[in-house]
């Protein structure tokens, strides 16, 4: 996952993207392949869709398409180069380790809770906590505390626990 989260500004211009075409990943022959590491993550409002980018000039010309591979999840294709990802709906898949996702949609909490940890390992929320503002710590522990409360959809609530364990760890002291 990219450590930066673009501006709203240009995560509103990832909202212009092409259908998905259904489809997946096929070779020809067999050879390593590399999805380059994603910079930059664009955020739909309520993290409705996840768009990683390879950095933030993609958005200065359109996309060619967005191949899906799996539900929900896409492939964004420019100059015929893979340039990022899109995922639909990522609460949903919320799971630890390579669990299957709970077929259930989430819970609204989880939805919001989500967003919070979203914000507290992406910049610029991120870089507060690791100096120690008590504002955002307080978001930290605030965040720590609603999941290990929340008692219904709890995989998911244990999964987004291990987004923000090690910041949690490290901040112990608080």
């Amino acid at each position: 996952m990219p450590g930066e989260s673009a501006s709203a500004e240009d995560s509103a211009r990832v909202s212009v993207l092409p259908a998905v075409r259904p489809g997946g990943l096929r070779a020809d022959e067999v050879r390593d392949f590399r999805l380059e590491m994603c910079e930059v993550l664009c955020r739909a409002p309520g993290d409705a869709v996840l768009t990683s980018l390879r950095d933030l000039d993609v958005l200065d010309e359109p996309l060619e398409a967005r191949i899906g591979i799996a539900p929900d999840v896409a492939l964004l294709v420019q100059h015929g180069t893979v340039v990022g990802w899109s995922l639909a709906d990522p609460a949903r898949y919320l799971t630890q380790v390579f669990a299957a996702p709970d077929s259930n949609p989430p819970f609204p909490a989880t939805r919001r809770l989500l967003t919070e940890c979203l914000d507290l390992i992406t910049e610029p929320v991120i870089d507060d906590v690791m100096d120690d503002e008590p504002a955002a710590l307080a978001r930290l522990r605030a965040a720590d505390q609603a999941l290990r409360a929340q008692h219904e959809d709890r995989p998911r609530a244990d999964a987004l626990l291990a987004l923000i364990a090690n910041m949690v760890e490290d901040h112990r002291d608080w």
